[in-house]
């Protein structure tokens, strides 16, 4: 009792020695952990980290580490079981250490915050991570196992084809939530994967790490997927069970929340489905009722359509070829900053489009536009600035307003473009500057 005692203070004061420690951050803003001082695998020697994510898992985070155990002695497979304690306060990791696995501590808080430190501690060459609320058995990763070393970059568990549990997964998320958001997540990112958040799944290290991975929340699962599919990396899904989790308290995703930062976080990365996709549907059909209705109404049956119908075409083409624009800066920004992978279609597109030819473009677009306003005033002037019939105005009016529109969101959005490709100072250039102090970067 005494021994025991004695190794539990000297965890608690390693702990406490741990979290004052000052932490670097990396470029990703995710902590490096330190690493625990308890026996594992050699670095050199560890071909597989089985990684656990954990926040107050007592209850369920020894039979979790147990399984993997037994499935790294049974394969004979050199490895370690890893845990990511996100700042559990009821002794997990106390837990975690006497059942022989390795922990780092992270403070950075969140899912995806856990997982990234702990998949920069991981000493494998393969990780497969999974939770540690025992929903998942660790006991059986063969699958995950020979899939990696087929040479798979990412295998994806699949928890509709392996079969869920009685009372495993609430019905909305079942049948709604996981189904809906997988299938807008193949369609967007053309991953083949068909259960984007399974929370069970393997990888090669630093196949993920040089993804350059950012959430810290959730939506860290959606990120992983989405991204090994923009970079072309190799996937595969293996059937996975998923049973009741053994926690005995709500567990910590939150229905509405958690779906809507996976749904954002899918737009955001698709720039073509959140601006190009959409703003091209508008503007070729706002272009197209324009050039019906300018020569005058359009009957289709018993319904006409008129300068009413032309107004709303007009702020189609306007709203449409703004989307398109913010189609281009997404691009630029994401491949300038990393968010998305660089196309070199795409940039072999913009490197034709210069500030000069683009003020070209916008010159006629302003002229012609400009051009239709002073007809319609002199029309007006030949009336001798009296009532006008305002439908055939309108049809004037309306054209002259989406072509002025436009040539100013060219002139404005060749600007920002240009702005945005302005290179940056080589990483050698130094700027000498007394008053300045100098500048130190955390590795």
């Amino acid at each position: 009792m005494l021994r025991r005692r004695s190794a539990e203070v000297l965890a608690t004061r390693r702990l406490r020695a741990v979290r004052r420690r000052p932490m670097a951050l990396t470029r990703s803003s995710a902590p490096r952990a330190p690493l625990a001082d308890t026996p594992a695998a050699s670095e050199a020697a560890c071909e597989l980290t089985i990684l656990m994510p954990c926040l107050n898992e007592a209850r369920t985070i020894g039979r979790c580490i147990d399984k993997a155990m037994q499935f790294l002695a049974k394969n004979q497979i050199a490895g370690e079981v890893l845990i990511a304690d996100n700042g559990s306060t009821d002794g997990s990791f106390r837990v975690a250490r006497d059942h022989g696995a390795r922990v780092v501590f992270i403070e950075a808080k969140g899912y995806g915050a856990a997982l990234l430190g702990g998949i920069r501690a991981a000493r494998g060459r393969f990780v497969i991570m999974g939770d540690s609320d025992d929903s998942y058995d660790f006991a059986r990763l063969e699958a995950f196992v020979a899939r990696l070393r087929e040479g798979f970059d990412l295998v994806m568990g699949n928890r509709f084809r392996g079969g869920i549990l009685p009372g495993a997964m609430p019905f909305l998320h079942r049948y709604l939530g996981n189904p809906v958001l997988s299938m807008i997540g193949r369609l967007f990112s053309g991953s083949p994967c068909r259960d984007f958040h399974c929370g069970l799944r393997g990888f090669r290290r630093d196949a993920i790490l040089a993804l350059g991975l950012r959430a810290q929340g959730m939506e860290f699962a959606t990120e992983m997927v989405v991204k090994a599919a923009q970079h072309r990396l190799r996937v595969t899904e293996v059937p996975t069970t998923l049973s009741p989790d053994g926690r005995g308290r709500p567990p910590h995703l939150r229905t509405w929340r958690d779906g809507w930062r996976h749904l954002r976080f899918m737009f955001l990365y698709s720039p073509f489905w959140l601006f190009l996709a959409p703003g091209a549907v508008l503007f070729t059909a706002g272009f197209t009722a324009m050039a019906a209705l300018v020569g005058g109404p359009v009957a289709l049956g018993t319904v006409t359509f008129d300068v009413n119908t032309l107004y709303y075409a007009g702020l189609a083409v306007s709203v449409g070829f703004q989307a398109m624009l913010f189609w281009a800066f997404a691009k630029m920004y994401g491949a300038r900053t990393g968010i998305t992978p660089r196309d070199a279609r795409f940039e072999a597109l913009i490197a034709h489009i210069t500030l000069e030819r683009a003020l070209g473009v916008a010159t006629v677009l302003l002229t012609a536009g400009i051009g239709l306003a002073i007809g319609a005033v002199h029309y007006w002037e030949t009336q001798h600035f009296g009532p006008l019939p305002l439908a055939s105005l309108l049809r004037v009016i309306i054209p002259s307003g989406a072509l002025v529109s436009m040539g100013l969101q060219v002139i404005e959005g060749a600007f920002f473009m240009a702005l945005l490709g302005i290179a940056e100072l080589p990483k050698s250039t130094t700027v000498a500057n007394d008053a300045a102090p100098a500048l130190k970067t955390a590795s």
